[in-house]
């Protein structure tokens, strides 16, 4: 068996061939079963490996999608992710020539993107505030005093679950130390396996945002360098907070050595859409 795959950069920043979230897309998964993929996915160790599992070629669906597609870190199944869906859609527009607009099916949901060259948008689905989280023991699990935390802390969702804390300053956010056992305590925070992300954001500008996500492994905890779910998950806290009307750049994964830039809209009607730049490094095959 010879399976496609493509890898490319998401989130990217234009001129640095090593900006962005690192992504794998396996262009033709069909007839592959959980246990495969999840092996790829460990194989290749990054944050998310995405499958094409149908690409439906100009056939018609109930939902009108291009492709179906799930996406898996190296444990578990995500039910949607933002780096992925952008990384995805770009390969999906090449491999089906479905042109800039492309609709993509997972376990979530149908998720609409939309390129303009090689920059993507996600329409993400709209969100829920699943709990409220207490502020000091959220701040106490990334290493940070009670004052360093402001606003409603929640767990917040557009398809994957994750704590939305709003730090007090750019500096609080680059103090954040976490704490995989204090992280997990909480709950699971909603995440598989009892693993928690908890993003942390904080103005650093009239437009702009300085943001983290770090994610318990157990004891241990990692960083993400670019998290598009995250940040959907960002706007609709801020659309429960009856904040519209909002176009900001998010700078993120500095502190990984992968600098990011992330697109955040809220429309006036609460709509939250997700962009970055795309750009692919590479391809080749796995022989199994």
């Amino acid at each position: 068996m010879r399976l496609r795959y493509r890898l490319l950069n998401v989130f990217a920043r234009a001129g640095d061939p090593f900006s962005g979230n690192p992504l794998c897309v396996f262009e033709d998964s069909a007839g592959l079963d959980d246990a495969l993929m999840q092996g790829l996915a460990r194989q290749f160790n990054l944050s998310e490996t995405s499958f094409i599992v149908e690409a439906r070629r100009g056939r018609a669906s109930a939902d009108g999608e291009d492709a179906a597609v799930r996406i898996f870190t190296t444990t578990f199944e995500m039910p949607f992710a933002g780096h992925p869906t952008l990384g995805t859609a770009h390969v999906v527009r090449e491999v089906l020539d479905a042109g800039d607009r492309v609709r993509l099916s997972m376990p979530a949901g149908v998720i609409p993107v939309e390129a303009a060259g090689d920059f993507w948008t996600l329409t993400a689905r709209p969100g829920t505030v699943e709990r409220e989280l207490d502020a000091d023991e959220v701040a106490a699990a990334v290493g940070l005093g009670p004052d360093d935390l402001v606003g409603p802390v929640q767990l917040v969702s557009t398809g994957s679950a994750q704590v939305i804390a709003q730090a007090s300053s750019p500096d609080a956010v680059r103090r954040a130390v976490g704490d995989g056992r204090l992280m997990r305590r909480h709950g699971a925070m909603g995440m598989r396996g009892g693993e928690a992300l908890i993003y942390l954001w904080a103005p650093s500008g009239p437009d702009s945002v300085l943001a983290r996500a770090l994610v318990s492994e157990g004891t241990a905890v990692t960083e993400d360098p670019a998290t598009g779910s995250a940040c959907s998950n960002l706007g609709a806290w801020l659309v429960a907070q009856g904040r519209t009307g909002i176009a900001w750049e998010i700078s993120q994964g500095d502190q990984t050595g992968r600098p990011s830039t992330l697109h955040l809209t809220v429309t006036d009607e609460g709509t939250v859409q997700v962009g970055g730049l795309v750009r692919v490094v590479g391809w080749g095959e796995v022989v199994l």
